[in-house]
């Protein structure tokens, strides 16, 4: 198994696989010089050398150059005290560019040969004109960077719903996937203002406990199932997994709660059908059904029945071209 080290570029972000060579010694927080796709650039170490299996390995890796020294860690110092400058000349240089973006950051590589500049915009822009003026001014090689809002929230900072500093600025170094199904599962409410953060996507904080619920919900009866109860049979309209109770409507009328155990499911499968439920299906079954008569008796026809060909590969070109779809 390749032997790898974790290094990180700036404090909370997220942290890269580089083969350490010969360097096995490397200790968490040493600085080294690393070889990246940019260039060479001082990182810091998060993780200790280890070994790690093939598929953990996304691309080829690259090398540990070399230990940072004092004079490295000196230029990277003063390079960054130069970044707030950069930036608020970038800014000033898209205003008057009047380019529809917004500047984020603006950071150097440790030996100042390169200024990336990172910002946020609703589609593509043309910045070859910002490029040349900052190239100007700083005499040094200007890569311009697009950026989502979730990145533009980490490097600003902030304080989140609940009166903390914001998980992706003080510790959470990468991003991970968050559906509305989360939401849900903790039975949150689907009121977008209440389950988003100020990136104006959903809350990473979704994520963290949704583990616990999907395993506190494995051992109670869904919603709409039927049980029976202290009280009397019923169907569950509400299921609090962490307080291990669950709302049920008795068939007699009232609506009561209940310690989740005290009650157990009428049938082996707890799934037997609701009348009102059954009774909406079949509607919207018969009015699909309606909907497809409507289409057929509409569409003309030669008294052939055939089957339609799938698209062809031009077709889809075609398609692609015509309806503007926008690159992934």
């Amino acid at each position: 198994m390749p032997v790898v080290v974790g290094v990180s570029f700036r404090p909370v972000t997220k942290v890269y696989y580089f083969d350490p060579g010969a360097l096995l010694d490397l200790a968490i927080n040493d600085y080294v010089v690393v070889e990246t796709s940019l260039g060479q650039e001082v990182g810091q170490i998060a993780w200790q050398p280890r070994a790690v299996g093939e598929s953990a390995l996304t691309s080829e890796l690259k090398p540990v150059v070399r230990r940072a020294t004092a004079h490295d860690l000196v230029e990277r110092d003063r390079f960054r005290r130069q970044e707030a400058e950069a930036l608020r000349v970038s800014r000033a240089k898209a205003a008057d560019n009047r380019l529809p973006i917004t500047v984020v950051s603006a950071e150097y590589s440790y030996d100042g040969s390169r200024l990336v500049v990172s910002f946020t915009a609703e589609g593509r822009i043309d910045f070859r004109d910002l490029v040349r003026d900052l190239a100007r001014i700083f005499n040094t090689r200007i890569e311009m960077k697009q950026i989502g809002v979730r990145d533009q929230a980490k490097v600003l900072d902030g304080v989140g719903k609940c009166g903390r500093q914001l998980c992706c600025s003080a510790w959470l170094r990468d991003f991970a996937p968050v559906t509305i199904k989360m939401a849900k599962q903790q039975n949150l409410p689907l009121n977008p203002p209440e389950i988003s953060g100020v990136c104006g996507r959903l809350l990473c904080c979704l994520s963290y406990e949704v583990d616990v619920y999907d395993e506190a919900r494995k051992q109670l009866p869904k919603v709409g199932a039927a049980v029976t109860t202290p009280a009397g049979e019923g169907r569950v309209r509400r299921v609090q997994p962490l307080s291990e109770t669950i709302t049920v409507r008795l068939d007699d009328g009232p609506v009561q709660d209940f310690p989740a155990a005290e009650v157990t499911r009428t049938n082996a499968a707890g799934e037997r059908g609701c009348a009102g439920c059954g009774a909406r299906r079949n509607a919207e079954a018969r009015s699909s059904a309606e909907d497809d008569d409507d289409y057929a008796a509409e569409e003309p026809t030669d008294g052939r029945e055939e089957t339609p060909a799938p698209p062809t590969k031009r077709s889809r070109r075609g398609r692609g071209r015509r309806g503007g779809l926008k690159p992934v």
